[in-house]
């Protein structure tokens, strides 16, 4: 069945409809990295940031709570996606795409993809800075398994020259991890926040603890928003997302004070498989909003 056309509304600007092609300066630039390659669960994942693309029409680009600026009278660019990101040849051609997207804009943003994506964002936005810059995830697993694959980019991060005392994890989950892997976490020095603890703390109260251990280096931070950290209620279409994971709000809000703070020059929207989403498009919607709730938080600087 076709999907019903969107009703038009001069009064009622659609967000999306970000050209290729902008002369002057960017504020959001956004990036597709659709690796799906190396996944540990099957995902057409690949798929997805054609399906955020449409469903960021679904939204008005403008947010009644931002004070000074508003989010519709940001300069957006859609910089395309990098072809076939994943593996050893493809991602250097998706690093060079966000580092020319990074020169251009104040915050990118990249839409995976699988966790894989993570990789190729954060080194093209940190570029010869990877020493000093700083890594949040928000993210139910620790991400840092041996091998290559969409369990390992945490790993593999450190491995190129990040500093594990400047990587904050928000939402790991327990029965999601191993003792290994939680160990391996401890002894690279990660700043871990499991998701019981954001019962009693405001996620913006988290995030601006994640934001001073991630920025005490004096370098560029990334934010890497794995959607499986949400709860499964919310965030079907993430193959490994778990009851009980934190909600679609709060992932709003860590996006929101990711955008808003000028250290931040990078974020990730990842582990969404677009063709797993529940029938109303929950999870793709979800991502989405990640999108504008950064952008929100940028006009908000």
């Amino acid at each position: 069945m076709p999907t019903p056309a969107l009703p038009s509304d001069p009064l009622w600007p659609r967000a999306g409809d970000w050209p290729r092609d902008v002369a002057g300066p960017i504020d959001l630039a956004l990036v597709g990295i659709p690796t799906w390659r190396t996944s540990l669960s099957p995902t057409s994942a690949h798929a997805t940031p054609a399906a955020v693309r449409a469903a960021l029409r679904r939204y008005a680009p403008f947010a009644a709570s931002v004070g000074g600026r508003n989010v519709d009278n940001l300069a957006f660019a859609d910089l395309g996606d990098a072809v076939e990101p994943d593996g050893p040849d493809g991602e250097p051609v998706a690093q060079a795409l966000i580092a020319d997207a990074v020169r251009r804009a104040a915050v990118t943003v990249a839409l995976g993809g699988d966790n894989a994506a993570t990789v190729p964002a954060a080194l093209g936005a940190w570029g010869s800075e990877v020493a000093r810059a700083g890594l949040i995830t928000l993210d139910a697993h620790h991400d840092l398994r041996d091998g290559t694959s969409n369990g390992s980019p945490v790993r593999r991060l450190v491995e190129a020259g990040l500093d594990g005392r400047r990587i904050v994890q928000v939402g790991i989950a327990d029965f999601a991890n191993s003792r290994a892997y939680t160990e391996r976490a401890r002894d690279l020095g990660i700043t871990v926040i499991a998701r019981d603890v954001l019962h009693s703390r405001p996620m913006a109260d988290v995030m601006a603890e994640a934001l001073e251990v991630a920025g005490a280096g004096g370098g560029p931070i990334h934010v890497d928003l794995d959607v499986d950290v949400c709860d499964r209620s919310v965030a079907p279409a993430c193959p490994a997302s778990v009851p009980g994971g934190i909600a679609a709000h709060e992932l709003r809000a860590a996006a929101r004070a990711a955008g808003a703070d000028p250290r931040v020059r990078s974020v990730d929207i990842t582990e969404v498989d677009a063709l797993m989403d529940a029938p109303d498009g929950r999870t793709v919607r979800l991502a989405a909003l990640c999108v504008l709730e950064v952008a929100a938080g940028l006009a908000s600087r």
